[in-house]
């Protein structure tokens, strides 16, 4: 039997870190953070990390594992995740992936041939410049891409499905095998994925206080600590709530001007966490809004009985 794996995927501030602690008391489970900037020591209050007391509810893996001039990647999350759902399956508890970095997710439960090192940021970028040669080219020429490429992968592939064209695309760039090829990988888990999310309104409200409630809760202190550690370049000082920050050290924005880009990124970041979870996960997400259906938490419980039984 292949393991089972639970996820809990969604946008920031939809209350991924408190349905993940409930649902670990209840399943004798075991947290994996899937997001790319918790695994930064001292870089607490801008990754949402969960604090002290919340990991005490429940073990918690990949935190607090890099220092903040190291480079994680999908590569390393895949091979780290895979090690600790071995660790968690075989002292009979639960492993609980918890997390908005996407492609992270996507990686392990579909067994992506990653090849190497490769940061998110690097995969974002890729799947942009495929966008940017769709927009220029048109679908056909597109697709005769991926035709001269991976003929067996563009036979079924329409021409018209652009984003089914543009992932083989990624794929094939990403790995130097055919995508064909890859996605006859077994998926190696029996993977449930839990997804929330809530009406946009009341989601960009609860990202907008949550910013506030960083900004009160030290922020400027800790994106200021980062900024003395490492370049701009560095894939840590890239994750939204630090970037925004570097013209504010420089003189050359006010707070108000930079608390208001954070929240802007974050809001644009949410769309696009869940344009992803809704697109390119191998496994379909059974979604449900914890703040608008007073069932919801009930319901989740009972398909994760039912998946478990």
């Amino acid at each position: 039997m292949k393991p089972k794996v639970l996820a809990i995927v969604g946008p920031t501030a939809v209350g991924k870190t408190a349905l993940s602690l409930e649902i670990a008391r209840k399943f004798n489970g075991e947290i994996i953070s899937g997001d790319s900037m918790q695994v930064y020591r001292h870089l607490d209050i801008g990754t949402a990390k969960a604090t002290a007391a919340e990991q005490a509810v429940a073990p918690h893996h990949l935190i607090d594992i890099c220092d903040v001039d190291q480079v994680y990647s999908a590569f390393t999350f895949k091979q780290l995740a895979t090690q600790k759902i071995a660790e968690i399956t075989a002292r009979q508890h639960l492993p609980i992936i918890v997390g908005g970095t996407g492609f992270y997710l996507r990686s392990l439960l579909e067994n992506l041939d990653l090849g190497g090192v490769e940061t998110a940021d690097e995969q974002n970028r890729l799947r942009h410049d495929l966008e940017q040669l769709l927009a220029e080219i048109g679908p056909e020429k597109l697709w005769q891409q991926l035709h001269q490429q991976d003929p067996a992968a563009a036979a079924k592939i329409p021409v018209s499905n652009t984003r089914r064209v543009i992932r083989a695309l990624e794929v094939i760039k990403r790995t130097g095998s055919l995508f064909s090829i890859q996605t006859q990988h077994e998926q190696p888990f029996d993977a449930l994925v839990i997804g929330l999310n809530t009406e946009r309104t009341l989601l960009y409200q609860r990202i907008n206080q949550r910013v506030e409630q960083m900004l009160a809760e030290g922020l400027i202190d800790e994106a200021k600590w980062l900024f003395e550690q490492v370049e701009q370049t560095a894939q840590a000082a890239k994750g939204i709530g630090y970037r925004e920050f570097w013209p504010y050290f420089n003189q050359q924005a006010d707070l108000s001007t930079t608390k208001t880009q954070i929240q802007l990124d974050s809001r644009h970041y949410a769309k696009r966490q869940l344009t992803y979870f809704r697109n390119q996960l191998p496994v379909s997400v059974n979604w449900f809004d914890l703040f608008n259906n007073q069932n919801a938490r009930q319901e989740v419980e009972q398909l994760i009985t039912t998946w478990l039984g």
